[in-house]
This record gives structure tokens, C-alpha cells and sequence, in this order.
């Protein structure tokens, strides 16, 4: 769940194109596409495996410090507080929760990912020597309750807190239980857009299975291959999931996507650094009415627009958003299999094919029963499982990214897709790896070890 402040761009909307303007102005040609990449993950202190507080000895603050003296990233505060770090067109921010996350530079191969990665989980590992806590790249908080768990001091967190469980049940779960990892794409015009939206959003429940790495829930198994994509499914349905008009027939454009927008309802209005809770006002009221005497600028619509949680997210790029984090051998392959599959038509019209047959109530169906079953989901109107179409859908990656790579000129990345695909041709995700490794009786701080060790990162 990734929100920021937006660019500063003061110029008062006016009319529905300048919104329609804002998302066109993320065009790129196709030699000048790239791929960002972000996660996010636990931080727990030894030896109580306890989650880290903001502050506290060690505490997330304490961490935040630490990659600034040591490694040279710029700290930004939000009320005197070190809430998030930036360098080299990268940026580390903090989740409700304390979970970590590294939002990458958007990155021309994968290879870069790549090194970016391993400079991360180096600078991560440092910081578990010296302040003697432990990492867990997991999609849900597999011990603690809510209770046990710190609250960032992120004024929007307020906000969205006092907002959103009265929205959906386990709303707070979502903010402060969960942990991602998401691949953000251009595009080159509207209609590529469109196409690319309507395709990773028809495969967002594939990737969800593919990507399943959250099983636990209170110390046990909670009967879920990935607990976060249940959590998401009762957070908020005015924000987040499928959206139908993206598959209603022909492909979305800029203007679909604003009107949908813009009758979501909002969490605040930040003016001269006051957050204004906006207590559900939908955009289009803001627009046409105002609000506490304000009218909406542009850089209002482009936080808003950062507050919305479909499976696939429209700024100025494309972000795919169904994945649980997984453990830093797997992070790569996300970015790497939607570039295969988008940054080629050809590649991306035949993923297109393999769910384009579904009925929206289909989709539906398909991504309220990933969550539980993973890669043994049963496919809509078929007898195949899910495992059969993400082997298929990994196949076509790695045609594309051989594609991509002979057209530009750069080392092949199918690399990156291949340990994920050995999982997946066994029918499991990096969840079913932690299921089977469990044994009735290992709970809290011994289950917290044992997954931290397993998933410690390595540079």
C-alpha cells in the first residue's frame, strides 16, 4: 500500500481533461520503457522476536537512522518524524505497521533490479548485525495481533485508520498485517495502456496464486496459501479489486479510469501541511463543490489517485499490486514476468488469451478462490488448475523477455523467472515451501526463527 504527498503541482482542475492529461502525461516510447520495482517486509528484535516499534531500542526510527548515517540516504519527516529516506531515484517508506519498504528506481533490465536488490538486502543485513533484529519477507504477520503491533507516525495513517475499518472488516489487517511486492510498467500511448491494463488485471489472480507466501496467521496455518489476499478482499470495496469496466469490451482508456476515480471517496485534503480529513467526500463532489473552502489542484487528484487499491493501478505508469512479498531469490521474477508479458504485443496478446473467455462474475469467482487453494485453484469453465495456466503464463514471459532482449540489445533475463517456474511446474508457491516446513507445536517466537532464518536475506 504505497500513498506520498504527490508533486506539488498547484494548477487547478478545471475540467475533466486536465485529469485525463495527468495519466497521459506518463507516455513513454518503448525504448524509453522501464520497470520499478517495490517491497516491503518485517523487521522483528531479537531475542523476543517481537515487531519493532517506531521508537524503541532498536526501533524502526532507529533503523531509518541507520541507512542514513551509514549508507547515505536523505531522511524526510512528516511532523519531526523520520518517516521515510530517499536516494538515487529510489525511496524506503514505512507501512502502518513498520513494514519496511524499498520502492526501486524505475530500472531498464531486470538486471539492474537485480543489483539494486542485492545493494538492499546487503544494507539490511547490516542493520540485523548491529541492532540484533531479524527480517521476514512474508505477504501477512504470521504471530503477533494487531494489539502488538506499532502504529507509524504517519498523519495520513491517523486518517486512513479512523476511516477504512468502517469500510471493511479487516481493514486494519490490511494496513498493518500485510506486505507486497508490486512491478510498476509504462506504456506509450492509450490504447497500449488500455490493452496492458485489461491483460495484468485479467491475470491478477494468477500471479496472486504464483506468488502465495502467506500461510500463517496467529503461530498456526491459517488455511490460507496467502492470508493477504483475503485480508485486501474485505478492506475496502469503494477501492479496491476488479474493476468491470475494464473488461466490459473495448480496452480502458485515461477518461474510464478518472470517472471511476473520481467517485471514490476520499481520505483527506492536505493544505499548508494540514491533513484535512475529507471524512468520504468522493472527488467529483471536491470538484464540482469544493470543500472547507478549497478547490482541488492537481497535485490533490494525484494523492487521491495514490489512496485507490484495484489489483492493477493507474498514476502515470502501471502498478501491479496482487503479489504477496516473497524472499529476495523469488523478488525479481514479478518484474521480470510482467515485462515479458506486457512489453510485447505479441506476448501480451496471447496472455491475454488465456483468461479473456472468462465472464466477469468468472474473475470474481477465480480471485475470491486463490487465496485459499493457490496454484490448485480450479479454473472457470475448465478442468485445468491454476498451476496449468501460470506454467503457461511463465512460458510466455520468458518468450517475451527472449523477445525483448534480442530487440534491445541486452543480456537475456529469463534468469530471473526460473525459480519461481521450478515451483510452479510442482504446483506450489513460496508459501507451500513454509507450509511444508511446519510441524504442529512450533509457534511464536520459535516459528519466528525459524521463518527468519529461512528467509534472512543474502547479498
Amino acid at each position: 500500500m504505497s500513498t506520498h504527498a504527490g508533486s506539488g503541482d498547484r494548477t487547478p482542475v478545471e475540467a475533466l481533461e486536465q485529469l485525463v492529461a495527468f495519466h497521459a502525461g506518463g507516455e513513454k516510447t518503448p525504448e524509453n520503457w522501464k520497470v520499478g520495482t517495490e517491497h516491503e517486509k518485517f523487521a522483528y528484535a531479537r531475542p523476543s522476536y517481537d515487531p519493532l516499534h517506531y521508537r524503541g531500542s532498536p526501533g524502526i526510527r532507529t533503523l531509518l537512522e541507520s541507512m542514513v548515517s551509514r549508507f547515505g540516504w536523505v531522511p524526510h519527516e512528516d511532523s519531526g518524524e523520520v518517516i521515510s529516506l530517499s536516494r538515487d531515484g529510489a525511496s524506503i517508506s514505512l507501512e502502518p505497521g513498520g513494514q519496511f519498504e524499498l520502492s526501486g528506481a524505475p530500472l531498464a533490465t531486470i538486471h539492474e533490479t537485480r543489483d539494486e536488490l542485492a545493494t538492499h538486502v546487503a544494507e539490511l543485513e547490516v542493520l540485523a548485525e548491529v541492532h540484533d533484529i531479524r527480517w521476514l519477507w512474508v505477504g501477512y504477520q504470521p504471530v503477533h495481533p494487531l494489539t502488538r503491533i506499532d502504529w507509524m507516525p504517519k498523519r495520513r495513517y491517523a486518517i486512513m485508520r479512523d476511516y477504512l475499518p468502517r469500510r471493511g472488516s479487516l481493514a486494519r489487517h490490511m494496513m498493518q498485517a500485510t506486505s507486497t511486492v508490486q512491478a510498476n510498467l509504462d506504456y506509450s500511448g492509450e490504447r497500449d495502456m488500455g490493452e496492458k491494463f485489461r491483460t495484468s488485471m485479467g491475470l491478477s489472480s494468477i500471479v496472486t496464486a504464483l506468488f502465495a507466501n502467506s500461510p500463517f496467521q496467529h503461530g498456526k496455518p491459517s488455511g490460507f496459501k496467502s492470508t493477504r489476499a483475503t485480508v485486501w478482499a474485505a478492506t475496502d470495496a469503494d477501492r479496491q479489486g476488479l474493476l468491470p469496466f475494464v473488461f466490459d469490451g473495448e480496452v480502458p482508456t485515461y477518461e474510464r479510469w478518472v470517472e471511476w476515480a473520481l467517485d471514490v471517496p476520499m481520505f483527506f485534503v492536505m493544505r499548508d501541511e494540514a491533513l484535512l480529513p475529507a471524512g468520504g467526500l468522493p472527488f467529483r463532489r471536491f470538484w464540482k463543490e469544493g470543500f472547507m473552502g478549497h478547490r482541488p489542484t492537481i497535485e490533490d487528484w494525484e494523492t487521491h489517485v495514490s489512496t485507490l487499491f484495484p489489483d492493477v493501478r493507474l498514476k502515470t505508469f502501471l502498478e501491479m499490486r496482487t503479489a504477496d512479498v516473497v524472499p529476495p531469490e523469488y523478488i525479481c521474477a514479478l518484474p521480470a514476468l510482467w515485462k515479458g508479458v506486457l512489453y510485447s504485443k505479441d506476448h501480451r496478446d496471447a496472455a491475454w488469451d488465456l483468461v479473456k473467455g472468462w465472464s466477469f462474475t468468472d474473475r470474481l469467482a477465480h480471485r475470491e478462490a486463490v487465496p485459499k487453494a493457490g496454484l490448485s485453484a480450479a479454473i472457470p469453465g475448465s478442468k485445468a488448475t491454476t498451476r496449468d495456466l501460470a506454467v503457461e503464463l511463465l512460458a510466455i514471459a520468458k518468450s517475451g523477455l527472449e523477445a525483448i532482449a534480442a530487440t534491445r540489445g541486452h543480456e537475456v533475463e529469463t534468469a530471473y523467472l526460473e525459480p519461481l517456474a521450478a515451483l510452479a511446474s510442482e504446483g506450489k508457491s513460496p508459501g507451500d515451501l513454509l507450509l511444508s516446513s511446519w510441524k504442529d507445536g512450533i509457534h511464536g517466537r520459535e516459528l519466528l526463527s525459524k521463518l527468519t532464518a529461512g528467509s534472512r536475506p543474502k547479498s
